[in-house]
């Protein structure tokens, strides 16, 4: 059985490979435009005066990268001498290469995104460094990082990234952005490199406890409770090999970590592509979905929005921040939330969605007061309740507490939240941003209020298809 299991693992990790693997024809168009671009940017910065090395980060120049991705990272890297001005002017000669199909975003830098050839190519500015500690910032580490892995990484090895890459998109924890929060690409060459490969890796995955030490250099050997200390916040720790103060992992969330451990005990257990290439999700029918969503027997409530001109690291930071924020408000009047999400498009709308036990709340609400030896309590209560238009019944004495029933400000959520998000919600603490969007384009929408909308976009459809059905694409025991 073991042996059949292995066989059956390895066959599909050989038919994984033949897909991920960027095929010769692929690969030449890849690196004749990468090579063309980098010299047209060295020449363009050259002629202005600036003493700037251009080189590929990331996956292409690591060689690790997926077929059929087109993701381009180009780091300008500029002597510290010139200070952050020298950003905004390597970056106005960026967008000359560029063209007119570019965006200006911000993470930790300012950095330019466009779209050329049919890549997407990043440019960002970042400072010269010779090693991690000279590092103002984890843009600075990126050149460090792409050097460390290309002196490790062999054939064998790039392939058994790619594999784990291609593992972490299939189950949809790879990427360490915002939206995703999840696994990294150099944090999956690292674990690669760390545990020999790829099924390796899952099976030291399958055994990971909470807040496991991952020490590739062996910063900390010896000490391990002194990095545990350090990092006492993480749920899991891989320390960088070139800067032992940085934790690789630091921005998974939790339920992308223990999605990863999961799925890596599946696989190994029950082996199947899907983990890699999980089937195509064929949204509900939209007379199903609203037939559906009533039989459910929950609320579902929609906020939908437009989030015009918001970049993507932007956008997703402050949407999760906003859910935060109107979950606290929702549950501070008594509603009770069985699950929450955010979606968006990136582009033009957004959805944060809350589904409760039921959008409405009986009339009346029983509220415990002081108890009796609180003197100076017991008479503020008093005097707030007795005889108040609020207070439907009380107050009176349960064993040794003051207990009134008064009458609920909100009864349905719907209103609720139509009232306190009317400006946006800034004060009930929705970010700044997604106040602005909401104030001018928020529908509170419940259940199949959403069917519209729904009809009119696939990505939102797919979502909601997949947040019904609950159960991930690759958990299966069939």
């Amino acid at each position: 059985m073991k042996g059949s299991l292995e066989g059956r693992i390895k066959a599909i990790c050989s038919e994984v490979l033949r897909r991920t693997r960027p095929g010769r024809e692929e690969r030449l168009k890849t690196l004749r435009f990468v090579e063309s671009l980098v010299d047209r940017l060295r020449s363009r910065l050259q002629a202005a005066g600036l003493e700037v090395d251009v080189e590929v980060q990331g996956s292409v120049a690591k060689d690790t990268w997926l077929a059929g991705e087109k993701d381009i990272d180009v780091f300008m890297m500029v002597p510290k001498v010139y200070g952050r001005a020298g950003f905004k002017r390597v970056l106005e000669v960026a967008k000359e290469v560029a063209g007119s199909s570019f965006i200006e975003a911000y993470a930790e830098h300012p950095y330019i995104q466009a779209e050329m050839d049919g890549y997407t190519v990043d440019f960002v500015p970042c400072f010269k460094v010779r090693s991690a500690l000279e590092a103002c910032s984890s843009v600075d580490r990126t050149p460090l990082h792409t050097q460390y892995v290309k002196g490790k990484l062999d054939e064998r090895f790039k392939d058994e990234v790619r594999l784990l890459k291609r593992f972490m998109k299939g189950i949809d924890v790879y990427g360490a952005e915002i939206k995703v929060g999840g696994f990294s690409g150099y944090l999956c060459e690292i674990l690669t490199l760390h545990y020999g490969g790829f099924i390796e890796t899952l099976r030291a995955a399958s055994r990971w406890r909470r807040r496991e030490l991952i020490d590739h250099e062996g910063y900390y050997r010896g000490r391990e409770n002194e990095a545990l200390k350090i990092f006492h916040d993480d749920a899991l720790i891989v320390i960088d090999p070139v800067d032992e103060r940085r934790n690789l992992a630091s921005s998974i969330r939790d339920t992308k970590l223990n999605e990863f451990i999961a799925a890596a005990r599946e696989f190994l257990n029950r082996p199947s592509i899907e983990f890699f290439y999980p089937g195509e999700v064929r949204p509900i029918p939209v007379d199903s979905l609203v037939r559906g969503l009533t039989l459910r027997g929950s609320s579902i409530v929609f906020l939908r929005f437009r989030v015009d001109g918001l970049v993507p690291d932007v956008l997703w930071g402050q949407l999760y921040k906003s859910e935060r924020a109107i979950r606290n408000l929702i549950l501070s009047y008594d509603f009770k939330i069985i699950r929450s999400r955010v979606w968006s498009d990136d582009r033009e709308n957004a959805v944060i969605l809350y589904e409760l036990d039921s959008h409405l709340l009986p009339p009346v609400k029983r509220h415990v007061g002081p108890p009796i030896d609180k003197r100076e309590d017991c008479g503020r209560f008093l005097s707030k309740y007795l005889g108040a238009e609020e207070t439907v019944s009380g107050p009176w004495i349960e064993g040794d507490r003051w207990v009134v029933e008064v009458r609920r400000r909100y009864r349905d959520v719907i209103e609720l939240l139509r009232d306190k998000l009317a400006d946006g919600g800034i004060e009930v603490g929705v970010a700044r941003q997604i106040s602005e969007a909401m104030a001018g384009s928020l529908e509170v929408l419940l259940n199949g209020e959403i069917a519209e909308f729904y009809r009119s976009s696939h990505d939102f459809a797919v979502f909601l298809t997949e947040y019904l059905r609950g159960k991930p694409r690759w958990l299966s025991r069939s």
